[in-house]
């Protein structure tokens, strides 16, 4: 599941792998073992991940994103709720059932979509950016920026 962005498909790769890794355990009867690190991971990766990626398209200025931080939110939202629910229940089947079905909704709705988009438009406005350095005599189309009335 790449975006074809190295930064966000590397970070991807440890969701990823952390989410295999809580499936097998789940396949092997120990999912309540595994629930407590993969929540401890999933705060780790959103504090980094979600900052590293928020900060992508405010520095290659794409009009698509008004959305993605409310996204980003909303997985965090989620995770608080997972480690809220740990602290006062400890590792239950609920808990595990959700870090199952909230992972699997991240990995197919946001990165399949709204990551791998974000990765296109990054990479056609750095080819843009790269042919203008190659000929500066023809700028390249650059989105323009609205401006707040």
């Amino acid at each position: 599941m790449e975006t074809g962005n190295e930064l966000i498909d590397r970070q991807h790769h440890k969701l990823i792998i952390a989410i295999n890794n809580l499936l097998d355990a789940c396949k092997h009867g120990k999912g309540r073992d595994a629930a407590e690190s993969t929540l401890k991971f999933l705060v780790n990766y959103a504090l980094k991940h979600l900052r590293d990626e928020e900060g992508l398209p405010i520095r290659h200025q794409n009009p698509h994103y008004a959305g993605h931080p409310k996204m980003h939110e909303h997985f965090k939202r989620t995770i608080a709720e997972m480690v809220l629910h740990f602290r006062e229940n400890g590792t239950t089947v609920a808990l595990v059932g959700k870090l199952n079905l909230g992972l699997g909704e991240w990995l197919t709705n946001h990165i399949k979509n709204e990551d791998v988009r974000l990765a296109r438009y990054i990479a056609a406005r750095v080819a843009r950016v790269s042919r203008y350095i190659k000929n500066p005599a023809a700028p390249p189309a650059l989105p323009v920026r609205a401006r707040s009335p």
